[in-house]
């Protein structure tokens, strides 16, 4: 079937659906979105992967994983670019995206599926996704079991009470350095989303919406929750700064990324290619253990790709050194 518009199935707890719906309504593709558990035979058709979100082209090709997504798409729709022209600051964007994806998503899927309350009300609004016009009772019914499913997934993305707190402050660290980044600026990298935004706001967009999370952001943090309701009908309102004037506020979130991610994903990639069960690693002075995740070690091996091609950077060389990044890109 050959259509006019793109197909987007997803789901609004999806923060990789939402990525995905964002860069669309940002470069104004037609497009319809549609709930993927509500087109369950459709979806099946197209999906290789039962992951959202799927991406059906009017040529009829289906399309999975947000970051492939966007980089596709980006060739057909180059205008307006996610991409600084410097390549300096495309890199550091999509070191960010890939921080977003894969670091924030820890953060979000713990929250979620911690504390009774998160899980409750994260279960029940995708129990009526699944059932829109299910009474009370059927609701609550799937919604238990959704909440008995999710919530043992915390392995998965190294949840546990050990871990608990040291989440919850990356999270507020995160929060901190993020809110006077933004203080004067509408998107990370000047007044218009960069690849970066696509993949760090869309994952705070859902925990401004789940109840922890939502509250801390909401009394905290402004500025980011200004932005990340922004980046759901994101604009573009003019030019990407020079490296000069987010350095101040930017290096610091570079550092976080050091600090935490990259450590973390090096770690998670040696655990799986040494075929360990699992594995810990000190994060800024602090033991993380958790299972090895394979996606993980995957997109770090793509990262390193990308920076292997714009390698011989010198300036790009020394901010990845400044901030701790450089020996995990190497």
């Amino acid at each position: 079937m050959v259509s006019d518009k793109y197909r987007i199935y997803g789901a609004e707890m999806s923060p990789y659906s939402v990525k995905i719906r964002s860069y669309f309504r940002y470069k104004s593709i037609p497009h319809q979105w549609l709930q993927r558990m509500q087109h369950d035979e459709d979806f099946k058709k197209y999906a290789r992967l039962p992951i959202i979100p799927l991406v059906v082209t009017p040529e009829d090709e289906g399309i999975q994983d947000s970051t492939p997504i966007i980089e596709k798409l980006e060739k057909i729709y180059p205008d307006p670019s996610i991409h600084p022209e410097d390549p300096t600051l495309a890199f550091l964007s999509a070191l960010i995206e890939e921080f977003g994806d894969e670091w924030g998503n820890k953060l979000l899927f713990h929250h979620r599926w911690y504390s009774e309350t998160d899980q409750v009300a994260s279960a029940h609004i995708l129990a009526r996704d699944v059932m829109p016009d299910a009474d009370a009772d059927t609701i609550g019914g799937l919604a238990e079991k959704i909440r008995n499913r999710m919530s043992g997934r915390g392995a998965f993305v190294g949840s546990s009470a050990e871990t608990a707190p040291l989440i919850s402050s990356y999270f507020d660290q995160l929060l901190e350095i993020l809110e006077p980044h933004l203080e004067n600026r509408l998107y990370l990298f000047g007044d218009r989303p960069a690849f970066a935004d696509f993949g760090l706001g869309l994952q705070l967009y859902e925990m401004a919406l789940d109840p922890t999370t939502a509250a801390i952001i909401r009394a905290r943090t402004p500025n980011v929750l200004k932005w990340v309701y922004r980046m759901t009908e994101p604009r573009n309102d003019g030019p990407f700064e020079d490296w000069r004037s987010l350095q101040p506020t930017l290096e610091p979130l570079l550092r976080c990324a050091g600090t935490y991610f990259l450590p973390w994903s090096t770690a998670n990639a040696a655990a799986l290619e040494n075929e360990e069960e699992n594995f810990s690693v000190q994060l800024n002075g602090d033991e993380y253990a958790q299972s090895p995740q394979k996606y993980h070690a995957r997109s770090l091996g793509v990262l390193k790709e990308r920076y292997a091609a714009v390698a011989d950077n010198s300036a790009l060389e020394q901010v990845l050194e400044n901030t701790g990044c450089l020996a995990y890109l190497q």
